[in-house]
């Protein structure tokens, strides 16, 4: 995992319930110290975030790529056909 080599200090508050949880997550959650606990949960939150971004985009994509198929017993029945057949003509049969 790539690091960051320009570390910064930033100073929180927390009320004692919460800094509590943090310290019970440390010490139950193999972290070394509250700070990578913390830089655990912001590197979470922005995965998360990005996720949620390209999800959106290939959401929109899908919207804007022409209009709906209706999804019935019979088109999965017809996919599947058509994948066995590709997955049978690449294994040479």
């Amino acid at each position: 995992m790539a690091t960051d080599k320009n570390i910064t200090t930033l100073n929180i508050s927390l009320p004692e319930s919460m800094k509590s949880f943090v310290e019970h997550e440390v010490s139950e959650g193999g972290y070394t110290s509250a700070s990578e606990y913390v830089r655990e949960l912001v590197r979470r939150a922005k995965r998360e975030r990005e996720e949620q971004e390209n999800l959106e985009k290939l959401i929109l994509e899908g919207l804007g790529s022409g209009p709906a198929t209706e999804v019935t017993p019979e088109y999965w029945k017809q996919l599947k056909g058509k994948l066995a057949a590709r997955h049978a003509k690449r294994q040479g049969r």
